[in-house]
This record gives structure tokens, sequence and C-alpha cells, in this order.
């Protein structure tokens, strides 16, 4: 039952979008009517406030992180505990990319993935955040950053030492970004993908 309850709180949390939260925030359009019509930090920087896309970003990350990190603070030191820890992680991961209150037409989870990341281990999660960074300086490319370190991310959670029901975890998350971003494999094939602070309103799928 505590399994249970936590799993359906995190889905629940994962469900708030700050994207859309922030954009109202600011008095923004809704992020969904413009750009990639993702909610999500990416698309909302391209309305050009800086800080309603640092906010959306900072938050949809804290609510992977907290998610889980209350799911390993209270979870039983065994097996059961381990199981209970992965499930949250996928259903905070799954909220923010489903959401109920958004009639389950969610973000890419990006972010969020990166907070349950870090929750797991703050060293996976940073060696994915700096793959990441690496990426987004190099090509300038948000689409292209997240699917190498959605790549990446099962690697580092072995290189790490995760225990195995993490790593599957870890693994069901990059999974899911990669066909989140199906989309964007397309448009970056084609030299259509929008490049990171770009405010056209083309139908990409940025991240």
């Amino acid at each position: 039952m505590t399994t249970l309850i936590f799993v359906v709180c995190a889905y629940l949390l994962g469900s708030i979008s700050f994207a859309v939260l922030m954009s109202k925030a600011f008095g923004l359009a809704d992020p969904r009517t413009y750009g990639s019509g993702n909610p999500g930090a990416t698309n909302v920087l391209r309305s050009g406030k800086k800080a309603a896309a640092v906010l959306t970003l900072l938050g949809d990350a804290a609510k992977g992180w907290m998610a889980v990190f209350l799911a390993i603070k209270f979870a039983p030191h065994d097996s059961n505990g381990l199981l209970m820890v992965a499930l949250v992680a996928l259903a905070v991961f799954l909220g923010h990319v489903f959401p109920i209150f958004l009639k389950f037409q969610g973000g890419k989870g990006v972010a969020t993935a990166l907070g349950v990341l870090l929750a797991l281990s703050g060293w996976m999660g940073l060696a994915v955040l700096g793959t990441w960074l690496l990426m987004a300086v190099v090509f300038r490319y948000s689409s292209l950053s997240a699917l190498v370190a959605a790549i990446a991310a099962p690697i580092y959670a072995m290189l790490f030492q995760l225990r195995p029901e993490l790593v599957f975890a870890t693994a069901i998350m990059s999974m899911l970004l990669i066909w989140r971003h199906k989309s964007n494999i397309q448009n970056l094939m084609t030299g259509k993908e929008s490049k990171i602070g770009s405010k056209k309103k083309e139908e990409t799928q940025s991240a």
C-alpha cells in the first residue's frame, strides 16, 4: 500500500506543469500555443522571457528530485524499497510526459529526468548534465543534447554501480525520452530543427 501511495503521489507531482504555471505567472502565452507546442523550458525560452524558462527548468527538475528523494528517505532498506524507488522514479517522469492535468499531453521530460537522476545518484546526475551541456554548447540543439544524454544515462548508471532496479528504471526513462524525440530526430536529419534560444514559431518538437 505504501508503494502504491508513493507512486500515485509521484505521478500527480510529475503532472504539475511548471511551463504552464510560469507562463501564467509572467503573463506569457500558453507554451502549448506557440513554437513546438511543447510545455517545457526550451519552448518557454522562445517567448523571450529567460527567467520564466529558468524557473520552468528548475521546477520540472525539482519535482523529479523531490519525488525520488522522499521515496529513498521513506522506503525500506531492502529489495522492496529499491523497487519502490524505481517505480516512483518512473511515475514522476510519466506524470510529466503524460500529465493528467493537461489531458495527458505533457513535455518531453528532460528536466524531470535530470532531477530523478540527481536524486538517484548525484555524481551520475552531474555526469548526465555535463553531457547535455557539452552537446548544447558545441551544437546548440537542445534535442540533440537530450538524445545523447539519454543514451549516456543508463551507461553512467552502470558505471556508478547503481542497483539493477535503478539501472532498469533509468533505461526505461531513456527509451521514453528518445521515443518522445522521434520528430526531433527527423528534423535534425533534414536540417529543420531550431536551435536553443530560437524564437521562430516553427512546428518543431524541441525538448
